[in-house]
């Protein structure tokens, strides 16, 4: 079997995208795209689950179109949000959105039960107001209590397409509930959310056949007559960095660069020590036995949310050239202040922490954009440091997959902030990281290791090459105003 279908679903958009394997070549087709947003309800924050099914099947019968009768197929997501099923499997509520504004206070209510120190040290993950852990502990008992099986979005998606229940390893580890050392659900933790380890799957790797496509599917909608589900990386993340081709001969790190930046190494054992915990870096599991040691940081949603206020009216690539002829350095926000995590408007929120910080107020929306492409760079910088210290390895090369790999702005801004090599590429890390695992459970690539090689062989890997910044030690004087104690104790 020779086509591969990767359903990639992030926080703003979605995708099918078909890979072929060909004489050692891995080509891409998109096949399907679709937008993707939560809305307000009542106050809350919802997906709108169903319409994502509808769209994984629009995607397929496209690709029967275009006459693809055989296929496998592997789904990706954003982590951490989840989908309560009744013993009948339907819905029990709506799925939130993990900006949703019921978490706010959430973590100090957890660490009055369970310290955090202890939490961490089970679970490695980072202390994030939207981990699953803090939703669950807000979502109302009573649904809670009618649950028979809680699935997170990828594996619900599965379960629609062929009945099978599972929780995915890599996206799992992101709940704040699987401990370490079992490699299980951690007993305290789902005792303290009045939860039973039966109201959660079989725990599920990432590569495991979970069977075909429902028959009812095929001929209800005239999808592929065969098409095998593959169990794929379902975090986003996990797939992304999967995607990215890390440099065999140089110590690197990654940036996975979408609506979030998330910026660590895949390491073989978890870092879950005190340290760690105080810097808030997580470790999430990864395919093939690896951890992803990695640091949140507020990415392209920064610039994703003034794109939108600003009516759309100009394509991310046009926003780049307009940073591009703004002043640099002129204003700077600490992108990872909880004020910008979901704010009534970003444009204002980001106007007014100039102001209260006696910066000069981005006016355009081309002095905007520079802001927050300033600020990712240097908080790339900041982040960067942190993590050599955490892991006593000092990176050479820092490599950008997804997105954020287009943003040649972002990219020479990054090298010449960190002062080190940038290589960025390939933009579809993240469908390329899902079908790696689907390509590599049908046979036709050994390991993770070749489907690097031959990622890398087969796109366009960018290199930029740090240029001096005469002002960087006033920049820098700046920045640690807004991010105290973070760059200056670590040069």
């Amino acid at each position: 079997m020779n086509n591969h279908i990767a359903v990639d679903i992030g926080a703003s958009s979605g995708r099918l995208v078909l890979g072929t394997f060909d004489n050692g070549t891995l080509s891409l087709e998109e096949i399907h795209r679709f937008s993707n947003a939560f809305s307000e309800r009542d106050g809350s924050c919802f997906w709108d689950i169903d319409y994502l099914y509808e769209q994984i099947i629009v995607g397929l019968q496209k690709a029967k179109a275009k006459g693809i009768n055989k296929c496998t197929l592997g789904i990706d997501t954003w982590a951490v949000d989840y989908v309560l099923l009744d013993a009948e499997g339907n819905r029990v509520q709506e799925v939130y959105a993990y900006r949703d504004r019921r978490t706010e206070h959430v973590m100090e209510e957890v660490a009055k039960h369970i310290s955090p120190t202890i939490v961490y040290g089970k679970t490695g993950i980072q202390q994030l107001t939207f981990n699953t852990l803090y939703q669950l502990y807000a979502h109302s008992p009573e649904e809670l209590a009618l649950a028979d099986q809680i699935l997170l979005v990828p594996d619900y998606l599965y379960y629609r397409l062929c009945g099978r229940k599972i929780n995915e390893v890599t996206n799992a580890s992101t709940t704040q509930l699987l401990n370490l050392a079992t490699r299980d659900y951690d007993e305290d933790l789902l005792k303290l959310l009045h939860l039973r380890r039966e109201q959660f799957a079989a725990l599920t790797e990432p590569g495991e056949v979970l069977g075909f496509m429902s028959e009812i599917l095929v001929q209800q909608y005239d999808l592929p007559q065969e098409c095998l589900l593959i169990c794929a990386a379902t975090h986003d993340t996990a797939s992304a960095v999967l995607g990215i081709p890390l440099a065999s001969d140089k110590s690197s790190a990654y940036i996975s660069s979408g609506t979030w930046s998330l910026l660590g190494v895949e390491l073989s054992q978890p870092i879950n020590n005190k340290q760690a915990m105080e810097a808030n870096y997580t470790n999430e599991w990864g395919a093939f036995g690896t951890y992803r040691f990695l640091k949140n940081i507020m990415g392209l949603w920064l610039i994703q949310e003034v794109r939108r206020l600003d009516g759309d009216r100009y394509s991310f690539a046009k926003l780049a050239e307009l940073a591009g002829e703004a002043d640099a350095f002129r204003s700077l926000i600490p992108c990872n202040d909880p004020r910008f995590m979901n704010p009534d408007n970003m444009i204002e929120e980001i106007r007014k922490a100039c102001m209260e910080s006696g910066q000069p107020v981005p006016e355009t929306v081309g002095q905007l954009a520079r802001c927050i492409f300033d600020s990712l760079a240097l908080s790339y910088l900041t982040y960067l440091l942190e993590l050599e210290t955490l892991t006593g390895t000092a990176i050479e090369v820092l490599q950008i997959g997804g997105g954020g790999a287009n943003n040649e702005l972002l990219c020479q801004l990054t090298a010449d902030i960190i002062g080190r090599e940038v290589q960025a590429g390939p933009v579809e890390s993240t469908a390329l990281g899902n079908l790696a695992v689907q390509i590599i459970r049908a046979g036709n690539i050994a390991n993770i290791t070749e489907a690097r090689t031959i990622i890398r062989n087969s796109f366009e890997i960018k290199s930029y090459a740090p240029r001096p910044l005469p002002q960087l030690e006033e920049i820098l004087s700046l920045w640690e105003t807004l991010q105290p104690g973070t760059v200056s104790e670590t040069i």
